[in-house]
């Protein structure tokens, strides 16, 4: 049997999210590492997350011997509801990780009766007729984080996961570099590595610091203090539970939706809670105690707390309204998308006379490799080719040139691009033809029925808006039965520009009666030509071009000679 081992990204590179990796052995075995989700850009109207392209998987879907997660975080576990609804294969993950997983596969209804999860440890190794895997200790954002080694004859395929190296953090967050290291006394083929922060050069804030810097806001501060912080970034909501401890200040939902990541957490053990007494139950509570002693805390997706956060504003929230004096805390850093989201709620807060801040103003923060800690996982693990993952092409480059400086050969570093098939045999490496890896967007119940066509359209609709001509006609007798009506829903206010709407129902009335005349009558070049026509007279009278819905309604022949038979 040829031996040969494919590395096919099918989402986690050149964006921001998404991850999943199929590593394929012998064309016999594909193993799935991480099943992962991203947030929609913003010009993906009304889609509410994207996962990716399971197009190769399906055609192969025979070969697949599990799924591997390195974290209980949505950009490695998001997709797999969808994924499990239609792929009935093992789930391996560590305690928190299937923990969550199982969480959020529960609120699928194709997917919650999927209970072949498995739990493992930094210390499991699962054997399988053409691979070994084996996993090691990473710290990251989310406890219980790790990266996985698959071992084949030509070597091992090492994914790190999201993962950073820091001293400072708690036991249960720690790399374990002797795992590491262990992984790369034997011949590491390829090393799939963490990109996402790959830009940055400087000095990181070590957690400590985080720690330091929150107790220090909270004990200094003599007023109320709203929080936010992303649900599933662990640590930090960790960070945040001691600073209260720590300064006598009392904590308060300001929402329930997903208070579960942390209450799994807290039930775990993962997060610890030092003090019985520190979450207020109830609003009542709340109102009793000093501004001083209160956080106020928002968890949730991103996005999620900048709505919040302007609901507050605009005191829309039933249970927390920004006040003078609050301060505004975000614990972790928007993502880049969010910018002008965040911007409009800043200004927002201040209008309340409240004050805005967040800890990346005053720590650099990552939650993932920096350039250096990139350039130790390479030295740890010695691998023959290196692979930048999870990150945008930028950040993929930076990786590749942060392993350059290592002197690490530019031929053995590998740009990838979604749907690559990177094939490694005997004789070395080479690209092999590339497997379908297009985003599916996932819009409320509909998975994969929003295309870049419906995307163009609602975009053109947000923009120019829709115009509606209504016509009825005797194709008989070769009539329009009453004047064309049209209507306008986004484009003109209809009050002030019925001399428009008359002047367009005309020229709907021209285009239909010129087709009733034509021998050759066709109802799809009839519609073709209202529409053809109206653009062309909207665009010049207004510059703009909305979407126009003909409708065009034939009266019923032989309904109308039936009553008039009853009537004689």
């Amino acid at each position: 049997m040829k031996k040969n081992v494919k590395i096919i990204p099918l989402g986690g590179v050149r964006e921001e999210g998404k991850d999943l990796f199929a590593v394929e052995i012998n064309n016999n075995s594909i193993f799935i590492l991480d099943c992962g989700s991203k947030f929609p850009l913003d010009e993906m109207l009304g889609v509410d997350y994207v996962i990716p392209d399971f197009t190769y998987l399906r055609e192969n879907q025979d070969k697949i011997v599990g799924v591997f997660l390195t974290s209980g975080q949505l950009d490695s576990i998001g997709s797999l509801p969808y994924f499990l609804s239609e792929f009935d294969v093992p789930v391996f993950g560590t305690e928190l990780t299937i923990k969550l997983a199982e969480q959020l596969v529960a609120k699928n209804k194709q997917a919650k009766h999927f209970h072949d999860f498995h739990i493992i440890s930094d210390s499991s190794e699962i054997v399988f007729d053409d691979g070994t895997v084996s996993f090691f200790g990473v710290t990251h954002s989310i406890p219980d984080a790790v990266g996985i080694a698959i071992q084949t004859k030509l070597g091992s395929v090492v994914y790190s996961g999201d993962f950073k190296f820091d001293q400072t953090v708690p036991a249960e967050y720690r790399a374990d570099y002797s795992a590491i290291a262990a992984v790369g006394k034997h011949k590491v083929l390829a090393l799939l590595c963490d990109s996402r922060n790959a830009e940055d050069q400087g000095t990181v804030a070590e957690e400590q610091q985080v720690q330091d810097y929150l107790i220090d806001v909270f004990d200094f501060q003599a007023s109320r203090i709203i929080v936010t912080c992303l649900a599933d970034h662990l640590l930090r909501l960790q960070e945040i539970i001691n600073a209260a401890a720590t300064t006598g200040r009392k904590i308060f939902f300001a929402n329930d939706k997903s208070k579960s990541i942390l209450e799994t957490a807290l039930a775990t053990d993962k997060v610890k809670n030092p003090d019985p007494n520190l979450f207020i139950q109830s609003e009542k509570e709340l109102n009793q105690l000093a501004p001083e002693d209160v956080i106020i805390l928002h968890i949730g997706q991103p996005g999620e707390a900048m709505r919040s956060l302007a609901d507050m504003a605009s005191q829309r929230n039933p249970r927390v309204q920004i006040q003078s004096g609050d301060l505004v805390l975000l614990a972790t850093t928007p993502f880049r998308s969010m910018d002008n989201e965040w911007a409009r709620t800043r200004d927002l807060i201040y209008q309340d006379d409240a004050t805005v801040t967040s800890i990346s103003d005053n720590l650099n923060l990552a939650s993932d490799a920096t350039r250096s800690d990139i350039q130790m996982m390479t030295s740890l693990t010695h691998p023959n080719y290196f692979i930048p993952v999870q990150g945008e092409y930028r950040q993929l480059q930076a990786a590749a040139e942060a392993v350059y400086a290592t002197g690490m050969p530019a031929d053995r570093v590998i740009i990838p691009a979604k749907g690559d098939v990177i094939e490694f045999d005997e004789k070395g490496m080479q690209l092999s033809q590339a497997v379908p890896a297009s985003d599916t967007m996932i819009d409320g119940i509909g998975v994969g029925d929003i295309g870049n066509i419906v995307l163009r359209d609602r975009s053109v609709l947000a923009q120019d808006g829709v115009f509606i001509a209504v016509v009825t006609i005797d194709r008989k007798k070769k009539l329009i039965v009453e004047k064309p009506k049209v209507t306008s829903r986004g484009f003109i206010y209809a009050k002030s520009n019925q001399a428009l709407l008359n002047e367009a129902s005309d020229v709907v009335e021209k285009a239909v009666r010129s087709n009733l005349d034509n021998k050759d009558f066709d109802w799809g070049f009839l519609k073709q030509d209202v529409r053809e026509k109206l653009s062309s007279f909207l665009y010049k009278k207004t510059d703009r071009r909305p979407v126009i819905l003909p409708v065009i309604m034939e009266v019923n022949q032989h309904h109308r000679r039936s009553k008039n038979k009853k009537k004689k």
